[in-house]
């Protein structure tokens, strides 16, 4: 479970990050009347439709409905869960985040890291752009077509082949084992944890004599590095990456998705490569929605972290026996989390780095990516040149594989567009396949944390109506108090809201206010404050002012559960109407007479001065 910010920090956070200079970070707003506008970023139109309140500090657009506060649009623009939208804004603002869980030691400590790491890639930086050591790397990297500028952009640089680099250059700053925390140094085995006394023989660099690659996280701060050998040697590990600390998690951590995240959002699919270099020249190349994992197989962290930004991925995977497994592999991953998967077939003997870097490149794996097969085709393409085709046994083994990798499927769509494909493929009927699918199926997916249901309930009109009439005018929450029973607001979230309004009236505090403090992480009552404060006047005809809407729309509800009372009674008398002779006549008749009764004050509530005494005896 993640900490909890304290409200006082969460509301410093908003109060410092004013909508539209977030918002106008982005994309240009033009001033309309007291409000901005600009073309929705969320869906395509022609013309404005997208609002920002600088006095509400909120947002909505009238086209698709998004709506919300500043959290709320960065969640929705970045893509990103609250806690990053949260993290994003505190450090624009330059607000430390303080957390209701968890020692101020701990957060502090944790903070060190970042600026050790943050420290170390700069260190690696300059060595390979200044020093001499670092020459067999420039080379290296000039040999790989990565120039000085390339090396800038993602913070490439070098270890030397040196056991107290890092050491030195933390001196008395940092002590060894926050260095060792972080990733950068370990420690002879006669240490023990703690030990700050240890003689510097028996500390020394983790990296040496290696390219190296700086891993950012999403919001692009260094967490730790990936090594690479400059020359093949089969005794050396090709890579050697941070181990596990308390900011680098491989298994969550995909290369350049920081830059990437954009290019991801707007095709709506990512290129997921094997490799730094891979990703690196298909940055290069134009082809900006490339990332890839930390020499690790994809998890399902890695795949959910995909689907926040994407619909679905290409696979482009080294041309080789070992890159096709690889992608077979990841395809069951992505699958799980809802994802579509196509797979690039890159010529023999190629991966991205090299065919891009061939005359006319860039154009060759533009085709290929355009052409990339479904997950099945492939899986069927690969299996059937390993297999001898036309046999029995070989089509039971494939479709068997088939159907195992379709049962990953966690949309029903796609499961369906699969089935289709694998029939026409195999020559078998949809049918049988869909059939023995049935019985290798999972039980059904459990939402992941966090995941919310999907919104079925639909907003009742007067209930929105009435929240738009309190936010704009908050003394009107004591009518609403004293005549409007909490309990015949049937949307949970407009009552919560009709609730925080009064909340706001008796305390004399600004409304938004109050609703930031009481949301959650999905921002769900700022977006539905957004939808009522923006959306066109839902009662004008006869009425003038607000306190005569709102006065209305109290009687609507009331009239909406005295019917709905009414309709109750008259099944219980049709009931009563088709029972045994022996029925009990006086209950029916107490029944009639709470028909007529409701009959009565149904044509009482139509107006306020007739209504208002049957009102003052509901308190």
């Amino acid at each position: 479970m993640s900490p909890l910010l304290s409200q006082s920090v969460l509301e410093q956070i908003r109060m410092a990050n004013d909508i539209v200079g977030v918002i106008g970070s982005y994309f240009q707003l033009k001033r309309s009347g007291s409000a901005f506008k600009a073309l929705c970023p969320f869906h395509k139109e022609k013309t404005p439709s997208f609002m920002v309140n600088p006095q509400r500090q909120i947002f909505h657009c009238f086209g698709c409905g998004a709506g919300g506060d500043v959290f709320r649009f960065v969640m929705n623009y970045e893509k990103v869960d609250f806690m990053t939208a949260v993290k994003m804004l505190a450090a624009k603002a330059n607000i430390r985040l303080a957390f209701e869980t968890g020692s101020e030691e701990s957060r502090m400590a944790k903070d060190v890291l970042y600026e050790i790491v943050a420290g170390a890639a700069r260190l690696y930086h300059d060595i390979l752009l200044k020093n001499p050591e670092a020459q067999a790397a420039r080379d290296y990297l000039r040999s790989r077509a990565i120039n000085r500028k390339t090396a800038e952009e993602f913070m490439i640089g070098f270890a030397p082949d040196s056991y107290d680099t890092v050491i030195r250059w933390a001196g008395k700053k940092y002590k060894r084992a926050q260095l060792e925390a972080a990733g950068l140094v370990m420690s002879s085995s006669g240490r023990q944890d703690g030990d700050e006394n240890a003689q510097n023989g028996r500390w020394y660099d983790r990296f040496r004599n290696r390219v190296m690659f700086a891993i950012r996280d999403e919001q692009g701060r260094a967490v730790g590095f990936s090594g690479r050998v400059m020359q093949n040697d089969p005794q050396a590990a090709k890579y050697i990456n941070t181990p596990e600390t308390a900011l680098f998690h491989k298994g969550r951590l995909l290369y350049a998705l920081d830059t990437a995240r954009r290019a991801i959002i707007e095709q709506h699919e990512a290129i997921v490569c094997e490799g730094q270099i891979d990703v690196i020249r298909c940055h290069l190349s134009g082809f900006s929605a490339a990332v890839a994992a930390q020499g690790t197989a994809f998890t399902d962290d890695h795949a959910r972290i995909l689907k926040r930004y994407a619909d679905g991925v290409i696979l482009a995977f080294d041309a080789d026996n070992a890159g096709q497994k690889a992608a077979l592999r990841a395809t069951e991953v992505f699958l799980r989390a809802g994802l579509g998967v196509r797979v690039a077939s890159l010529p023999e003997g190629t991966d991205p780095d090299s065919l891009l870097l061939q005359e006319g490149g860039a154009e060759k794996f533009r085709g290929i990516l355009d052409r990339a097969q479904s997950v099945i085709d492939f899986q069927i393409d690969t299996l059937g040149a390993e297999a001898k085709s036309g046999t029995e046994a070989a089509l039971m083994r494939i479709s068997s594989a088939v159907l195992n990798t379709i049962a990953q499927a966690a949309d029903p769509v796609l499961k369906s567009a699969m089935l289709k494909t694998a029939s026409s493929r195999l020559g078998l009927a949809e049918d049988t396949l869909a059939a023995e699918l049935g019985k290798r199926e999972r039980r059904p997916r459990a939402p992941e944390p966090g995941e919310s249901a999907p919104a079925g309930d639909k907003l009742p009109q007067c209930e929105m109506a009435l929240l738009e009439h309190l936010l704009h005018e908050r003394g009107l929450a004591a009518l609403v108090k004293k005549h409007l029973p909490p309990d015949l607001l049937t949307h949970a979230k407009c009552r919560q809201l009709v609730e925080l309004c009064q909340e706001a009236d008796a305390s004399s505090r600004d409304v938004m206010a109050i609703i930031s403090e009481k949301d959650d992480q999905e921002r769900s009552l700022s977006t539905l404050a957004a939808a009522a404060l923006g959306a066109p006047r839902k009662i004008r005809s006869d009425f003038a002012t607000h306190e005569e809407s709102v006065k209305a729309l109290i009687l609507a509800l009331h009239r909406d559960a005295l019917q709905k009372q009414r309709r109750a009674i008259e099944l219980k008398l049709q009931s009563a109407k088709l029972a045994a002779a022996g029925a009990d006549g006086a209950a029916t008749r107490q029944l009639e007479i709470e028909y007529s009764q409701i009959g009565y004050d149904l044509v009482k509530m139509r107006r306020w001065d007739t209504a208002l005494p049957i009102l003052e005896l509901m308190q």
